[in-house]
């Protein structure tokens, strides 16, 4: 079972998980840190070699917790255009072109064997959504999508897992291809998130900012680092938020927090 929060509180720690973290300071080395940068692309597509398509569950709450796709028609049967930046392996996007038959999805990730599975997937089709390899801290987007002519940007457990100094190169980009007056719907992990208390020692890279055993990386949203993230590239926060999750495992009686930020971010 789970059940939900929301609302801008932050979750407070227990003094022992305080305790932990703040032990918890010796940074992994430079010259790591700098081989992990330069082979995070070959850590995610390694991912995906491992894990197939198997590794997350199709996403059919995007809907659901998202209503804004069905709020940003202007009328019922608009025809919407999306961008799905950081796609995997079609995870978010193959349920919503089930559930929506007026969307053209454009979507595009780091990894080139995730491209792959998306075209090999039995429901993608050209008149559909156009996929492509792209990294978003420098491939241009331009070369893929007009200027802008997308409607809805989604950026789901995407940025974690990009360097924090260059998170603000990902959201110039997608500026240039959204509508004015359009949106960003965001989210991603959020401070104290179950999955950032479970890291051991030797694996902290930055404040809030992890390395994972097999390479990848992951980021720690606080609000206040996300709304001037977005604010410095021109973008209006229209809602920012924390969700907070409690799952409960009730066979070994495990209650574990789970902590997201959920927001929405406008281009003037």
């Amino acid at each position: 079972g789970a059940f939900q929060k929301e609302g801008h509180s932050a979750r407070i720690l227990s003094p022992e998980e305080a305790e932990r973290l703040a032990k918890d300071q010796v940074l992994v080395s430079e010259f790591k840190q700098l081989k992990l940068e330069k082979e995070a692309q070959k850590n995610w597509d390694l991912f995906y070699k491992r894990n197939s398509t198997n590794f997350f569950k199709d996403r059919h709450w995007t809907t659901r917790e998202f209503q804004e796709l069905k709020a940003c028609r202007e009328f019922a049967d608009q025809k919407l255009t999306i961008l799905e930046a950081g796609c995997g392996v079609g995870n978010c996007l193959f349920p919503l072109l089930e559930e929506d038959l007026n969307i053209f999805a454009y979507a595009c990730d780091f990894s080139p064997r995730a491209v792959e599975y998306v075209k090999k997937n039995a429901l993608y089709s050209t008149e559909r959504c156009k996929v492509f390899q792209c990294d978003l801290t420098k491939d241009d987007l331009l070369e893929n999508i007009p200027a802008d002519s997308v409607d809805v940007v989604t950026l789901i457990f995407v940025l974690s897992a990009i360097h924090p100094d260059k998170m603000h190169l990902v959201l110039k980009n997608i500026y240039k291809v959204l509508k004015p007056g359009k949106c960003v719907l965001f989210r991603d992990y959020g401070l104290y998130d179950h999955a950032m208390l479970r890291f051991k020692s030797g694996s902290k890279l930055g404040e809030n900012f992890y390395v994972r055993q097999d390479g990848t990386r992951s980021y720690f949203f606080t609000e206040e680092f996300l709304s001037q993230l977005f604010k410095a590239e021109g973008y209006e926060q229209v809602v920012n938020e924390y969700v907070q999750r409690e799952t409960v495992n009730r066979k070994e009686d495990l209650r574990v927090p789970r902590v997201f930020l959920q927001s929405k971010f406008q281009k003037p």
